[in-house]
């Protein structure tokens, strides 16, 4: 059987990158894991073949070649999805979806001819019967009630990828996560029980994308990569050994709760193995949010002091900030700004609450009769739900909030905090080729024709000065920021700016609307009737 692969499009967001990639000659951040997972479960003699969409368009002939189109996605790749699907159709194609967005929403996929829900590790015997047998109507693989063994995940077919198309590689080495935040859908999908693989597992997918020449950059995907401590622990030496072996090919990132920073012994392995990124989940300064969102990990724990602690080890904080919760009034703006803008956090991911499909949250709202619709994924338009908070003030104060978050000389500052701050980290300070390829570009386009190229002097300059072994991420960070303020500008603000002004005509409309209502008459009833109507009124 001939199977076609499709990654659907990113559209432009903050975590694709997009106004970064030029500087990096890549044409995605990273590949479709989740894809090339599933083409290694599938059987040998199946001829299998890839689309990153996001790399490059999808040809017909690549679709007539197919007996079957696999799509895997997420929410905000939905419009994309969609559109896959249609063209498989026009050329009777067969159709098979999965991934996040199939698994919380099937019913928005009912023109696939094969809808796959959850995990499919123990399930690959009931997709080839399905795929084997007779067209028919649209068949659903229902997720299965137990969660499958990380043990039985195979190395992913990395030598289905172009390498030199991705900035970044990508593994997992976990799937799940203990806590219980009433707005994720994680452990909705993977369950609170972390599940991790075996150490023979992660060392064969090192050593898979080393044999395929990978050098840079690798996230790790896992949903907490602290989730089970003890097995994470017993890792990484391992991870170190690889590593000191091969002089340090890979540099890591990856996702963990922020109570990371209380464990020293895990800090300082990570930082040994070669990990120089964390994205972590700050939400709110405000305890109360916290509190009712249940990320009372959060609680535990200093979140400055814990921010200051990872970045001075070595790992440059990236994190996640939600505005719109219940507990939020009109102070929550300036709270956000002055707790980001006083830690070394370049990277600020703040978005409005969403509730996402079959969470906690999206079943709270249901009961509450506040839920507007399914989310898109969407953080940059309107709520999808009754926000406590006025709608407007809501929006108008997100939108504020970037514009301060992603001007450049905050932006700047917060590099130049993390910079001065981090100590030198294992295989960190080492310059690669395209290291200085990057810097080149970056001093011209943003060192000589961006508006905003004092600052990057500025950050260059004092980098060469007191902290020349974090040139490397002085570069990266300018990279970045060159599409966090990009994006900001010309993208997010506009759109929020158009969601206020709907938001404001829609309650216009309303006024006038009222206005035009008749009014009772009730000057002409006696005067008794007038008071009885108001005292049953």
């Amino acid at each position: 059987m001939k199977i076609l692969l499709v990654h659907p499009e990113f559209p432009i967001t903050y975590w694709g990158f997009q106004y970064a990639l030029p500087f990096t000659g890549a044409g995605a951040m990273l590949p479709p894991l989740g894809l090339i997972t599933v083409a290694a479960l599938l059987p040998q003699g199946w001829e299998l073949r890839l689309a990153d969409l996001n790399v490059r368009p999808l040809e017909d002939d690549a679709i007539r070649w197919a007996d079957a189109v696999f799509v895997g996605g997420m929410l905000v790749q939905k419009d994309s999805m969609h559109a896959v699907m249609a063209r498989a159709r026009a050329l009777d194609t067969r159709v098979v979806v999965g991934g996040p967005a199939p698994t919380t929403s099937p019913s928005e996929f009912a023109g696939a001819d094969l809808i796959v829900e959850g995990e499919i590790e123990e399930r690959i015997p009931e997709l080839v019967a399905a795929l084997e047998a007779p067209r028919g109507q649209v068949r659903l693989i229902s997720k299965s009630k137990r969660t499958p063994s990380m043990l039985l995940s195979p190395t992913p077919r990395f030598d289905l990828l172009q390498l030199t198309d991705y900035d970044c590689m990508s593994i997992q080495m976990s799937r799940g996560c203990p806590y219980r935040c009433e707005f994720c859908d994680i452990i909705e999908i993977y369950g609170r029980v972390p599940r991790i693989k075996s150490t023979e597992q992660v060392l064969a997918e090192f050593e898979a994308l080393r044999a395929l020449g990978w050098h840079g950059g690798v996230f790790v995907v896992d949903d907490n990569f602290i989730g089970n401590r003890p097995a994470v622990k017993k890792l990484l030496p391992e991870v170190i050994a690889f590593q000191e072996r091969h002089g340090y090919p890979f540099d890591f990132a990856t996702e963990a709760s922020v109570n990371l920073a209380e464990d020293d012994e895990l800090v300082a392995q990570m930082v040994a193995a070669g990990f120089t990124q964390v994205f972590v989940g700050i939400e709110s300064p405000s305890p109360e949010a916290l509190q009712a969102t249940q990320k009372t990990q959060n609680l535990r724990i200093d979140l400055l002091a814990a921010v200051e602690k990872l970045s001075t080890a070595g790992l440059e904080v990236m994190a996640g900030f939600i505005l719109g919760f219940d507990q939020d009034g009109p102070e929550v703006f300036e709270a956000q700004r002055a707790y980001i803008q006083a830690s070394p956090i370049p990277i600020a991911m703040a978005g409005l609450l969403m509730a996402l499909p079959e969470t906690q949250l999206w079943r709270r709202l249901v009961r509450e009769d506040r839920l507007r619709g399914r989310s898109t994924g969407d953080q940059f338009g309107r709520p999808n739900f009754e926000p406590s908070l006025d709608e407007e003030t809501l929006v108008a104060g997100y939108a504020k909030l970037l514009g301060q978050l992603y001007e450049p000389a905050a932006y700047y500052a917060r590099c130049e905090a993390h910079v001065m701050r981090a100590q030198p980290v294992p295989g960190g300070s080492k310059i690669r080729f395209m290291d200085l390829v990057r810097l080149l570009k970056v001093m011209w386009v943003v060192g000589v024709v961006r508006p905003r190229r004092r600052h990057f002097w500025k950050l260059l300059f004092k980098t060469l000065r007191k902290a020349r072994h974090n040139l490397r991420r002085a570069i990266v960070l300018t990279v970045m920021g060159e599409h966090m303020i990009r994006y900001t500008e010309d993208h997010v603000l506009p759109r929020l700016a158009q969601s206020v002004a709907e938001i404001r005509a829609e309650r216009a409309a309303e006024a006038a609307s009222a206005a035009r209502k008749p009014r009772r008459e009730v000057a002409l009833l006696p005067a008794a009737a007038r008071t009885a109507e108001v005292v049953g009124a």
